[in-house]
């Protein structure tokens, strides 16, 4: 594995170089961030426990991989400085497990009551329905009356 450093800055105020680095891997996939990590250190020369990965971006297809990490000089810096999803990625913090969610046991019912057997005459019968009184029933034709 090939390392280049695009950029490197002191950080005077929160005690860390940063480094913007590619990497180039042509026999191998896409290396994990602890194998980068372990990487940035020997080119830093620091402590693999002290550097943080932050961003790793790699393109499909290409042996490569650009990524932006930071080299801190004491752990004690890290663990106030860094996002805590940052330091669980790599692997300063093990991630916290949510309490399972008890889920809620089937309520036992009483037995049902049977339901009321209707007659079968009464359920075959249709319903009736209403007739509508015709129009010409109801009211008288004005010509009826004249003629």
């Amino acid at each position: 594995m090939e390392t280049e450093i695009l950029s490197r800055r002191e950080n005077p105020l929160l005690d860390r170089v940063e480094i913007e680095f590619r990497m180039r891997h042509p026999s191998e996939p896409t290396p994990t961030r602890d194998a980068l990590r372990e990487e940035i250190a020997k080119v830093a020369k620091g402590k693999k426990d002290l550097v943080i990965i932050d961003r790793v971006n790699s393109d499909f297809g290409r042996p490569e991989t650009t990524g932006y990490a930071k080299v801190y000089k004491n752990k004690d810096k890290i663990l106030s400085v860094e996002r805590k999803h940052i330091l669980i990625r790599n692997g300063l913090l093990k991630p916290e497990k949510k309490p399972e969610k008890k889920k809620p046991e089937p309520k036992k019912e009483a037995p049902a009551e049977p339901a009321k057997k209707e007659p079968e005459a009464e359920k075959k019968r249709p319903k009736a329905a209403k007739k509508k009184p015709e129009a010409a029933e109801t009211k008288p034709d004005k010509e009826s009356k004249e003629g």
